[in-house]
């Protein structure tokens, strides 16, 4: 194949680009915030794309993140490339503050306590307490279980996957609407300005090498006669 790696990366090396890629994250930031001001679309529709994939960041939906964006950026008429680079807003830098906010809105908007001890913190958490990340290990525990009863007489368990629902994947999915909205309507309102700016500085910048073009050609052609 034509664009296949001649060196295959290690699962390792793999991991450690994704937490932390190439040259760092300002530069891989400074990448999207490139390639987003140089698509071919209206300030406008691309502000859109760009407050679709900033919204589903917010969202549980790690795995269909991309799916998501691109079917509310088609919905709101805007730029689907731009809400799939949007999705960049979610990364291992930024995880824990969206994480943070949108599970403290839902227990919030739910009436659970949310605190400390929700992570397992704090000097009166009980021994036995099952915080966030005691629900992830659990419902991953569940699946790889039920996964194998399939094959097995071992009788599937979804207790798990039920308090993680109840305690972590719910209060997530309900909360993340409002800091959601809140992030993406921000990005969209600093966006359309500083997209048509720089599409201005664009074009100006091509009809100056235009007509300096036109100024070489037509001095070519006043020597040649």
């Amino acid at each position: 194949m034509v664009f296949k790696r001649r060196d295959r990366r290690p699962i390792w090396q793999i991991v450690f680009d994704f937490i932390y890629p190439r040259g760092g994250w300002g530069r891989a930031f400074e990448y999207v915030k490139h390639r987003v001001r140089r698509l071919p679309d209206t300030p406008e529709k691309i502000s859109r794309g760009i407050w679709a994939g900033v919204f589903i960041s917010f969202t549980p939906f790690f795995a269909m993140h991309f799916i998501l964006a691109a079917l509310i950026a088609r919905l709101m008429r805007g730029n689907i490339l731009a809400s799939l680079m949007a999705t960049f807003f979610g990364n291992p830098m930024t995880y824990i503050p969206i994480a943070i906010s949108s599970l403290g809105t839902g227990h919030w908007m739910l009436g659970i306590p949310f605190n400390a001890a929700t992570f397992g913190f704090g000097k009166h958490v009980p021994a036995d307490f099952c915080g966030i990340g005691c629900r992830f290990n659990d419902a991953f525990a569940d699946i790889t279980h039920n996964l194998k009863a399939i094959f097995t007489p071992a009788r599937a368990d979804w207790h798990g996957l039920q308090a993680f629902y109840q305690e972590v994947f719910f209060p997530y999915m309900v909360g993340s609407v409002i800091p959601g909205i809140t992030a993406a309507t921000i990005c969209y309102i600093l966006a359309v300005p500083l997209i048509r700016a720089h599409q201005k500085r664009r074009q100006k910048a091509l009809r100056s090498k235009l007509e300096q073009l036109s100024k070489k050609s037509s001095q070519v052609g006043d020597e040649s006669n």
